[in-house]
C-alpha cells in the first residue's frame, strides 16, 4: 500500500494508509473545505488550478468541436498561407461574420489561432504543427464517426451500440471485408498519411542495420517501406497486404523509384500464409485491430515465417497497463472499442503474446511520442 504524506505529518503507513486516503477524498468533495481552500493562501493556487482541469473535462466536447468545424472550414490551412481578417475568413468559409467571431475566439482559447493587434488573425505554433502534420486533419475530419458512437456514451460502455467505426474500417474483416473502392480509398489515404509519423518514430527506435529483407504485413499503400527504403538504401523489402491496396502500392514505390526493391505480395494474414525470407518482419499498427486468438495466430506465423535470430517489429499506440495515459487509455482504446474487433494493449500484454507465439529477447524500445506510437522487438530464438 502506497504511502499517503501530507506537509507537517508523518507519513500514513500499512493498513491506514487506505483509510487516510478515504478519509482525503471525502474532505476534497466538502462543499465547506472547497470554500476554504480556495480563499486559503496556502491552497488558493492549487484549487484554482484543478479547477481549471474539471472545467476542461467538462468542456472538451465543446473543444473538440471547435477544432473539427476549423479543421473542416479549411482555417488551420488558409492561415499557414497568410493572416487574415474576420470577414475574410467569414466569407471563404461561408459562416456569419457574428458566428465565425465565437468560433476563431474558441479557436483563441484552446491555442490554435491568434489575433494580432491590427485585427488579422493567425496561427499559434500549436496551430502550425496541427496544420502542419501529415494526416493529422484527416483524422480530426473523420472523428465525426467516432462522435456519433460515443453520442450515448453509458450504451457504448455497455455495449449496446451498434458503432459506425466498424463499417469505415474494412479490412479487419480480411480480404472479403474491403470491397467497396470509396471507403477502402478513404480508408488507405488515412492510413498512409497518419504513416509519416508512425514511420518516423519506429525507425528513430530501431536499428535495421544488417538486415537483409523487411517484410512489412498489413502495410496498406506501402509508406511505411517508403521510410524505411530512404532510410536503408540497400534493404531489399517486401510488402504484404490485401489485393485492393496492391495498385496503389505499386504507384507509391514507381513514384519513389523503388520499384525493383519491393515485392508486393497480395493476400490476407486471416487466410493466406505468409511469405518466407524476410528476416526482419513488421507489423505497424496491426495488432490493435484485431482481438487476442487473432494477433496470436498471425505471430505465430511471424515466428514460423522468420529464420533463426529473425526479428519482428511492433509498432502502434498503446496503453499504459498499471499506469494509464491519455493516449492509450483515454482515446486509442475508446477507438479500438468502438471497432469492435480489437484492442488497445499495453506493452505487457503484447509481450505476453510474443512468448506465447515462441518470441524471446522482447524489449520495448524507446518511444519520442508515446501518443504517435510505441515499439517493442522480439526475437525468433530457434
Amino acid at each position: 500500500m502506497a504511502d499517503v504524506d501530507l506537509p507537517g505529518l508523518r507519513p500514513v503507513r500499512g493498513p491506514d494508509a487506505g483509510r487516510a486516503s478515504s478519509w482525503l477524498v471525502r474532505l476534497a468533495a466538502s462543499r465547506g473545505f472547497q470554500r476554504w481552500a480556495a480563499r486559503f493562501p496556502l491552497t488558493r493556487r492549487i484549487v484554482r488550478t484543478e479547477g481549471d482541469a474539471m472545467f476542461d473535462l467538462v468542456a472538451g466536447f465543446c473543444h473538440s468541436q471547435i477544432l473539427q468545424a476549423l479543421v473542416k472550414l479549411d482555417v488551420p490551412q488558409m492561415l499557414l498561407q497568410r493572416e487574415m481578417t474576420l470577414d475574410a475568413l467569414a466569407g471563404a468559409c461561408q459562416v456569419p461574420p457574428a458566428r465565425m467571431q465565437v468560433l476563431l475566439s474558441g479557436a483563441i482559447a484552446i491555442g490554435l489561432v491568434k489575433q494580432r493587434r491590427g485585427g488579422g488573425y493567425a496561427l499559434t505554433t500549436r496551430g502550425a504543427a496541427l496544420a502542419g502534420v501529415p494526416g493529422l486533419a484527416g483524422m480530426i475530419a473523420h472523428h465525426d464517426v467516432l462522435y456519433r458512437d460515443l453520442a450515448d456514451p453509458v450504451a457504448f460502455f455497455r455495449g449496446e451500440t451498434q458503432t459506425e467505426l466498424a463499417d469505415f474500417w474494412p479490412y479487419v474483416f480480411g480480404a472479403g471485408g474491403a470491397t467497396d473502392p470509396a471507403v477502402t480509398a478513404t480508408y488507405s489515404q488515412l492510413m498512409a498519411d497518419s504513416q509519416v509519423l508512425v514511420a518516423d518514430d519506429t525507425l528513430a527506435a530501431v536499428d535495421l542495420r544488417g538486415a537483409v529483407r523487411l517484410m512489412d504485413v498489413g502495410g496498406g499503400t506501402g509508406a511505411f517501406l517508403q521510410a524505411v527504403g530512404a532510410a536503408y538504401p540497400d534493404l531489399s523489402l517486401t510488402l504484404f497486404d490485401l489485393p485492393v491496396v496492391v495498385p496503389a502500392a505499386s504507384d507509391r514505390f514507381v513514384q519513389a523509384n523503388m520499384a525493383g526493391r519491393v515485392a508486393i505480395v497480395p493476400g490476407s494474414f486471416r487466410d493466406d500464409p505468409l511469405p518466407q525470407g524476410a528476416d526482419v518482419i513488421s507489423l505497424i499498427r496491426v495488432l490493435y485491430d484485431h482481438a487476442d486468438d487473432t494477433v496470436l495466430a498471425l505471430l505465430r506465423a511471424v515466428h514460423d515465417a522468420l529464420p533463426p535470430g529473425g526479428r519482428v517489429l511492433i509498432s502502434e499506440p498503446m496503453t499504459g497497463g498499471r499506469h494509464p495515459h491519455r493516449a492509450g487509455d483515454a482515446y486509442f482504446a475508446l477507438y479500438c472499442m468502438a471497432m469492435r474487433t480489437g484492442r488497445a494493449r499495453s506493452h505487457v500484454e503484447i509481450a505476453a503474446l510474443l512468448r506465447q507465439a515462441g518470441f524471446a529477447q522482447i524489449r520495448q524500445m524507446g518511444s519520442l511520442r508515446p501518443f504517435v506510437t510505441s515499439v517493442l522487438q522480439g526475437v525468433r530464438s530457434s
